[in-house]
């Protein structure tokens, strides 16, 4: 497989999916088949590099990639904001979307542990991501229903009886995606990140899509390690020293 392309194969068949008006049609296995190669060595490539400080490389970006990427920046930038009315209607939206036969009774609530939050007002969980990793959530929640249910829920494989926080996780998972793609840098210093930047000046969800992959790799890695909810971290560190051939 090609390391600077081919490897977003995974990627690229959801995209078509949602482009089709089909999802939840791509399962486990071949979402983290395809994907699981360029994630590994793409992460442990960025750890190797960041060891070498300033030796590392840049890579020059087209005008339609810098677009792109500013784009991008400016949705990292954002904060989760509890007293914006639109942050306020993303939060509901996406309770509608994972409990949509149970009422919301305020956007303070026990209920939102019921979610994976540490506590019963979620914004105090924003703060690693942002309010892009509310999107990012939302995106999962919207475009791979019965994907989201399934992690939400915990319905796949033997489970341990000390779970991870589903909707922490998620917030974990897009902070990682950050830092492992280097895109609050001006252009990228790793293959794995101008790689990337290739493929979002081709689909501008390629984010969004690329963080439910990651969401399923986490799972799929969470039950072969047969993890419980102390190994959450560890798990994580797992997925970025994975070296797929």
């Amino acid at each position: 497989m090609d390391d600077r392309g081919g490897s977003f194969v995974a990627v690229r068949r959801i995209s078509q999916g949602l482009e089709r008006g089909n999802t939840c049609h791509t399962t486990s296995a071949e979402v983290v088949a395809g994907s699981a190669a360029w994630l590994g060595r793409g992460l442990s490539c960025v750890c190797a590099q960041r060891q070498e400080n300033d030796a590392r490389p840049s890579f020059d970006l087209t005008p339609a990639q810098e677009e792109c990427l500013q784009k991008l920046q400016s949705r990292i930038d954002v904060a989760y904001d509890s007293s914006i009315p639109e942050h306020q209607e993303a939060l509901r939206a996406l309770w509608n979307a994972a409990f949509p036969e149970e009422e919301l009774r305020g956007l303070i609530s026990e209920q939102w542990k019921e979610m994976g939050w540490q506590g019963k007002d979620p914004s105090t969980d924003f703060r690693g991501g942002g309010f892009i990793s509310l999107e990012n959530l939302l995106f999962f929640a919207r475009n791979f229903p019965k994907s989201f249910q399934d992690l939400l829920q915990k319905r796949e494989g033997d489970r341990s009886v000390w779970e991870y926080p589903f909707a922490v996780a998620g917030v974990n998972i897009t902070f990682m995606l950050i830092q492992m793609l280097d895109l609050e840098a001006v252009k990228p210093r790793s293959m794995v990140g101008a790689t990337f930047l290739k493929f979002l000046a081709e689909n501008e969800s390629a984010f969004d899509l690329l963080y439910c992959i990651t969401f399923k790799l986490m799972d799929h890695q969470w039950l072969t390690m047969r993890a419980s909810y102390m190994d959450f971290n560890v798990c994580l560190l797992t997925i970025v020293s994975l070296e797929i051939s």
